[in-house]
């Protein structure tokens, strides 16, 4: 546990970095009017500081800059605990959640310029809006799926021999008389198909429709909107070249993005703060990531993060993620309770 004094020096060396970039020297320290402390004992004190893993001395005439250990201490316990609310209007009112999510990710990359990376609700969470059962040729149907979400999903299917057209219009009735409100990954959305009152022509057909039903859910990827990696790296200049290029391959992969959003949506906490070190993804480890999820009551439906230099203004980021999620979880309430 540090003193108030060194906590106070601490919290002036990583606010001066995160302005600067600089190592910060001593003599601006003990310059300070809120230290009240000469030189030698400011000093010490970052001695003391260096001593602890919290403070690094990159060369022997520069200044003290923050470790990774040392922003996590500021993050812990030297931000404000009760932050006012961030001042975030993402206007996602009468939005589809497709809209939605784009309109949060660019407006948070804008506002921060930091890489902003939100995660859609699985699709298996939807329901059934409206179906419309398609002729476009003699052999040829489509099947068109509305979402509770606003997705779209269609879906082609080629016959052997001529569709009748009266067959299709009874289809889509059905359908929709059967199907409107029927969770994408519910079990009894099978059994709904399966109605032992109809004709065997009538069940042939609704069973070669029947896939772009229970096939859509389990054949569905992750969704992830991504903005800001050019503005990221316009505006926080990266020394290292390895840093970008992990960073772009993560990137252009997803895989492990989507991997380490799951990790932060699994975590109890109520905003996630991985600093350097701490990321398990290689590409991040130079890199801090801000997250948050948002959701249903006691079910989390995706993430909000935002990922930049260690260096970044914390307080801001945890503050615009906590409200971004905040927001998108009011809005996919009034989406499901629709």
């Amino acid at each position: 546990m540090l003193t108030p004094r060194q906590e106070l020096i601490l919290r002036k060396v990583v606010l001066a970095y995160q302005a600067t970039v600089q190592p910060v020297a001593s003599r601006t320290l003990a310059a300070d009017p809120d230290l009240q402390a000469g030189p030698s004992t400011v000093r010490n004190e970052l001695a003391q500081l260096e001593e602890f893993g919290l403070l690094a001395h990159p060369h022997t005439s520069a200044g003290r800059m923050p470790t990774d250990a040392g922003y996590r201490y500021f993050v812990d316990r030297l931000l404000p605990a009760n932050r006012s609310r961030a001042t975030l209007e993402l206007a996602l009112t009468r939005r589809e959640v497709d809209e939605a999510m784009r309109a949060t990710t660019e407006t948070l990359s804008q506002i921060t310029n930091l890489l902003a990376i939100v995660s859609a609700p699985p699709l298996d969470t939807a329901t059934i809006r409206h179906i419309e059962v398609l002729l476009l040729q003699p052999q040829i149907v489509m099947v068109v799926i509305i979402t509770s979400t606003g997705g779209v999903s269609k879906r082609v299917l080629t016959f052997p021999a001529t569709v009748d057209s009266g067959l299709v219009t009874w289809a889509a009735e059905f359908l929709n008389d059967q199907l409107i409100g029927i969770g994408l990954g519910a079990r009894k959305l099978h059994s709904r198909l399966a109605d032992p009152t109809l004709s065997a022509t009538e069940r042939a057909f609704l069973d070669s429709l029947a896939p772009a039903f229970t096939e859509l859910a389990a054949t569905a990827e992750d969704t992830l909107y991504v903005d800001g990696a050019a503005r990221l790296l316009h505006e926080h200049r990266f020394q290292d070249l390895s840093q970008i290029n992990g960073l772009m391959s993560m990137l252009e992969g997803r895989v492990m993005l989507l991997e380490m959003l799951r990790r932060a949506l699994d975590a109890r906490e109520d905003v996630v703060v991985r600093i350097g070190a701490e990321n398990e993804t290689p590409a991040l480890r130079s890199l801090a990531m801000v997250a948050s999820s948002y959701g249903l009551p006691l079910r989390p439906l995706g993430t909000v993060s935002l990922i930049g230099p260690v260096a970044m203004d914390y307080g801001a980021t945890i503050g615009v993620v906590r409200e971004a999620a905040a927001q998108l979880s009011r809005f996919v309430e009034d989406v499901y309770d629709a």
